[in-house]
């Protein structure tokens, strides 16, 4: 397998497992503005999702691209050879 594959699948879990792991984040304190851990983690969890899932589409994107300049070149010198 390919590492920016790998990269890319471990951006998108990141965000998953941190939000399905609720025992991590299931208190009160330290309160940050008045809000309790809960909340402001949730939200703060957001953007930085945002940033992991970008990261990853942009490895898968440029993965297909290097994987489809490759097929062309392969495709470009089997016709050159016949």
């Amino acid at each position: 397998m390919r590492p920016k594959l790998v990269v890319a699948g471990l951006c998108l879990l990141v965000p998953i497992v941190t939000s399905l792991w609720v025992s991590s984040y299931a208190r009160v304190e330290p309160r940050l503005f008045g809000f309790p851990f809960f909340y402001w983690y949730q939200l703060l969890l957001i953007p930085i999702s945002v940033t992991l899932t970008a990261i990853a589409y942009v490895l898968v994107v440029g993965e297909e691209r290097a994987r489809k300049r490759a097929r062309q070149r392969s495709d470009d010198a089997e016709e050159g050879t016949q």
